[in-house]
């Protein structure tokens, strides 16, 4: 059987209805069970051990800054050091076990994930301000990622030419110890892809989340054991970045560093694992996912209803906190007024409020430190442009509420062109032709999504040759990459554009070697 042919077997998770009334019930009913549950102490889990720290740091509900979500503890120097130890040590176990056995391991925890899905959302919801169809898409997507490296990972490597009088085989190898740090604004569903990635091709690792969304990693430990993984095969450490973060990263046991966040971070995290350490034998592996400042192009045939509402979901699902997430939007001046007056009625519809009540379509920003510099960007822009929807400061003292903002006639000098605000803030430019879209589009340092609408066959090929980015959409939103379908990963100063959830991914994971036996 082909790889095409087995890969047919998987299947997107079905993402929930909340328009049906059991499906409500059973949402309300998991949030007010994980509300109860708000303020607990979560511990260190290395090599199996359960283990606390002389500092705590708390995770706070962004939608109500006064509300502990939960507590972790904020590793020393020392238990880092001993989560790598766990990590070498069980790497010599786990990268022996049957293939078959560590894929079946992704699967228990698939299904442990869909008996426990709006248990995780409700997490997701109190802990990082998602609402409730982007933690439900957050979940579907984690279980995906489990099914589909699950399956990925049996694949038979490709035959090889066949050489007189020698028998030859071509095998992949585990590397070793995995750092993996995941962002906040995918709590569970890059902490999932990258983590099992690594254990289901035989590496071990050690997961140091977001400390914005320590918990939901915790839970996700709470997946693992019941999945039966052994003791050191997955080691949860909390902590500051730039110490423990850092330490992880620079050690000499540490094979590989899978990063998802920010462009300074993962640069950062670039130049450290350049710099061999004392008896290290190895050039250390990098995957990096570092963000985009991402365009959507609406040239002069486009349909205007399906252009504004594509850029209105780009830029504020999820209040535009997604590496995805459109915050340029170039139109052709011959469209450009109905487009705007499309557009800003649907931001008007927008409701923001706090994400556990259903009819809020954005929630909280992450965090004070997100809040005040998403509010700057946006000062920024109402000196050097027109704030057609928005607002001048912020006045709520309960969450980080921001509203959907649009901006227009700013200056090609203005940061909002250029910098990445991670906030829903957007940018509106008038073109004059298709080619003007895809410079404008390509003048940043970014590279990782991109969209156009257009119904011109010719727009289409010019995108698919000169539009700059990982993953182009053509008449459709630039959010929501699906597992499988969409292989997500981007150029430039995007990152690695190492393609997750695609065919080629766990090859990252893995180091290859050739044993050639004479007859």
């Amino acid at each position: 059987m082909s790889s095409v042919e087995t890969m047919m077997d998987f299947k997107n998770e079905a993402l929930t209805d909340f328009s049906q009334p059991a499906e409500r019930a059973a949402m309300e009913k998991a949030l007010a069970d994980v509300r109860r549950q708000l303020g607990q102490i979560y511990p260190l889990m290395i090599g199996g051990k359960a283990l606390k720290s002389k500092k705590t740091i708390r995770s706070i509900n962004p939608s109500r800054f006064s509300e502990v979500v939960g507590i972790v503890q904020d590793a020393d120097r020392a238990q880092a050091d001993r989560a790598l130890d766990a990590a070498v040590r069980a790497f010599e176990t786990w990268s022996r076990i049957p293939q078959n056995e560590r894929a079946q391991s992704l699967r228990r925890m698939a299904q442990s994930l869909r008996r426990r899905k709006k248990e995780f959302c409700a997490w997701m919801i109190f802990e990082v301000g998602k609402s409730w169809a982007e933690a439900d898409a957050d979940v579907a997507e984690a279980i995906d990622f489990l099914d589909y490296y699950a399956e990925q990972s049996m694949q038979p490597v490709s035959g090889l030419t066949p050489v007189s009088l020698e028998k030859n085989d071509y095998a992949y190898l585990p590397l070793g110890p995995v750092v993996v740090i995941p962002p906040w604004n995918f709590p569970l569903a890059i902490l999932v892809g990258m983590t099992t990635a690594a254990v289901v091709t035989g590496n071990t690792v050690v997961l140091k989340p977001s400390s914005q969304s320590p918990i939901i990693a915790a839970k996700f430990m709470e997946v693992v054991a019941e999945a039966e993984v052994p003791p050191g095969v997955v080691n949860f450490l909390t902590g500051a970045g730039r110490s423990i973060g850092d330490l992880l990263v620079s050690d000499a046991r540490t094979r590989m560093v899978a990063f998802t966040g920010s462009k300074s971070v993962g640069l950062h995290i670039n130049e450290l694992t350049g710099r061999p350490a004392k008896r290290q034998k190895w050039i250390k592996r990098v995957i990096a996912e570092m963000g985009g400042k991402n365009a959507i192009i609406v040239d002069e045939s486009a349909s205007i209803e399906d252009a504004a509402q594509g850029v209105m979901v780009s830029a504020f699902g999820y209040q535009g906190q997604k590496c995805s997430a459109c915050s340029r939007a170039y139109i052709h001046e011959s469209v450009y007024e109905p487009f705007v007056d499309r557009l800003l009625k649907k931001v008007q519809q927008i409701r923001v409020g706090p994400a556990d009540l259903l009819d809020h379509f954005m929630g909280p920003v992450i965090s004070a430190d997100a809040y005040h510099s998403i509010l700057n960007y946006i000062a920024c822009g109402r000196k050097h442009g027109r704030l057609l929807a928005g607002q001048a400061a912020g006045t709520d003292r309960t969450g980080y509420f921001i509203q959907p903002t649009v901006i227009d006639r700013l200056a090609r000098t203005c940061k909002v062109w250029s910098e990445e605000i991670f906030g829903p803030v957007l940018a509106l430019g008038k073109i004059k032709s298709f080619e003007d879209g895809l410079r404008e589009a390509n003048s940043t340092d970014y590279g990782l999504t991109g969209a156009i609408y257009s119904q011109d066959p010719a727009h289409w090929e010019q995108a698919r040759r000169e539009f700059f980015c990982g993953n182009l959409y053509i008449n459709r939103k630039c959010t929501g990459a699906m597992v499988g379908g969409h292989p997500f990963g981007g150029f430039n100063l995007s990152g690695t554009d190492s393609k997750a959830g695609g065919p080629d991914y766990l090859a990252l994971f893995r180091q290859a070697k050739v044993v050639s036996q004479k007859l």
